[in-house]
């Protein structure tokens, strides 16, 4: 068998605030991710949840694992996912710890319900997803989650709350769409509420 030698010379790591920099330019929709059960609840607003698998249902969230929700997903084993509409800002800010809020105290002020886990599931999301832990990986400060879907409440909204750059945007089907039927864009990719798509 031959073999090619190559010297290869290795680049100094990106820095952080140039990573982050980067990463600022992606778009996210903003969930909280609920754990634990009873009166040992937490919970932290997330822009990383990602569908991972139709067959079977089940979706990824990358969690720090300094974050005080962690312990509780790896010893219960399940987990909320909860995506926030454009209206639930306060409800974001809340699950970042802003004002020193921990645990449950997070919680206060909105209505909440639960499924086959026991975790905590927002009442008014857009989508409340339980999950049960399949597995976890642990890599550098975080962890990816792997959750199976064990149930799905959804509403009938249409705004979603999303982060990009620093801030909160609201992204609203209905009159995103118009806007971007307004500026012409093919008829194939948008269409205005109550228009028929292009065949």
């Amino acid at each position: 068998m031959n073999s090619l030698v190559r010297n290869v010379s290795i680049e100094p790591a990106v820095a952080a605030a140039e990573f982050r920099g980067a990463m600022r330019h992606l778009t996210g929709g903003v969930s909280v991710i609920t754990a634990g059960r009873g009166k040992e609840i937490s919970g932290m607003t997330v822009t990383s949840v990602s569908s991972l698998s139709v067959e079977p249902p089940s979706l990824i969230v990358s969690i720090n694992r300094a974050a005080s929700s962690y312990p509780l997903i790896a010893r219960h084993g399940v987990f909320g996912v909860n995506i926030l509409t454009a209206d639930q800002l306060d409800i974001a800010e809340r699950f970042t710890g802003k004002e020193g809020l921990k645990g449950a105290e997070r919680f206060t002020g909105a209505e909440w319900t639960t499924r086959a886990s026991g975790v905590p599931l927002l009442v008014g999301a857009l989508a409340a997803v339980d999950c049960e832990v399949e597995e976890i990986i642990e890599r550098h400060s975080h962890a990816i989650v792997i959750g199976r879907v064990l149930d799905v409440i959804a509403s009938q909204r249409t705004a979603a709350l999303a982060y990009w750059h620093g801030e909160y945007v609201a992204i609203d089907h209905d009159e995103d769409a118009a806007r971007l039927a307004e500026v012409s864009l093919p008829s194939r990719h948008v269409h205005a509420p109550g228009v028929p798509k292009a065949r």
